[in-house]
């Protein structure tokens, strides 16, 4: 039996997912591939690499850092997370990842791009997660506050333009069993762009009309996929954690109490799922 994770992005909200995730690390739930969108990428790596911890850990010892994710950054880079410091230097040097387990693990590890020339999303396969790191900022990559990330000379933004929960295509993939990790509580519907946003998007982006039909269209495009999801959770056909409430964290979250609570907001909604979780998996159960 194969187990695919799905995890959903939402900048700082996916402190919940980390909490999720070192939960179920903890009980040590096997999983064979992870799609991951944005932050769902970023933090779902850690899965691979078994380093429970690692993502609250670095989140809380730089989030007063302007160097990590700042308007100062924005200003002075077009990027409000830092390339080099966020990406490079913090998974090589300040908080290392662990390339060699998640290789060890041999497992599919999938981050969801958007293509600005089609629209699209692409699902980039991570190999070697330090060499495959402009991936990783690709996926994370908020149109209005980052510059397009060029991968073999395509230029790639936030995978959550184009498909926000990639439900479809992991079933694509042919796991038998899914997870999904969401970042939104049950009855979350996402609204239309207000007009002030739709003008910033065609001013900056005239040049992709796909990517501003993708933007201005992904209301509609999350709310049919979570309509989808909640369909597919009561066929017991996936099993889904989502928070019980709204998160309450800033994309650019200073406060480490909040992410704290909303880090144990995710161990403990793990928890509560856990008993079903194995039922779904059929952990435990004699042959």
């Amino acid at each position: 039996m194969k187990v695919g994770l799905v995890l959903e992005g939402g900048a700082m909200r996916g402190m919940f997912t980390a909490g999720v995730l070192d939960a179920m690390m903890e009980e040590k739930i096997n999983v064979d591939g992870i799609m991951g969108v944005s932050a769902g990428a970023l933090f779902g790596a850690n899965y691979f690499s078994n380093q429970k911890g690692r993502v609250i850990r670095y989140s809380k010892r730089f989030a007063k850092d302007r160097r990590y994710i700042s308007l100062f950054n924005l200003i002075f880079t077009g990027n409000i997370v830092s390339k080099n410091f966020a990406y490079y230097k913090m998974n090589e040097k300040l908080d290392p990842f662990d390339t060699k387990t998640f290789k060890e693990n041999n497992k599919n590890f999938w981050a969801v791009v958007t293509n600005i020339e089609t629209g699209k999303p692409e699902y980039l396969k991570i190999e070697e997660p330090l060499k495959d790191m402009e991936i990783f900022r690709a996926t994370s990559a908020m149109p209005l506050v980052t510059k397009p990330v060029v991968i073999k000379g395509q230029k790639y933004l936030d995978g959550a333009v184009s498909d926000s929960i990639p439900i479809k295509k992991m079933m694509e993939k042919g796991y038998d069993k899914i997870v999904v990790v969401l970042t939104r509580p049950l009855n979350y519907q996402k609204n239309k762009l207000s007009d002030k946003k739709i003008n910033m998007i065609h001013r900056k982006f005239q040049k992709y009309p796909n990517l501003i039909n993708a933007m201005e269209n992904r209301y509609q495009n999350y709310n049919e996929t979570t309509q989808l999801i909640k369909k597919l959770e009561n066929e017991n056909k996936i099993f889904v954690i989502r928070p019980q409430h709204s998160i309450d964290v800033k994309v650019i979250e200073r406060d480490k109490d909040k992410l704290q609570n909303v880090y144990d907001m995710g161990i403990e909604e793990m928890k509560k799922n856990l008993q079903k979780l194995k039922e779904y998996l059929e952990i435990g159960k004699e042959d």
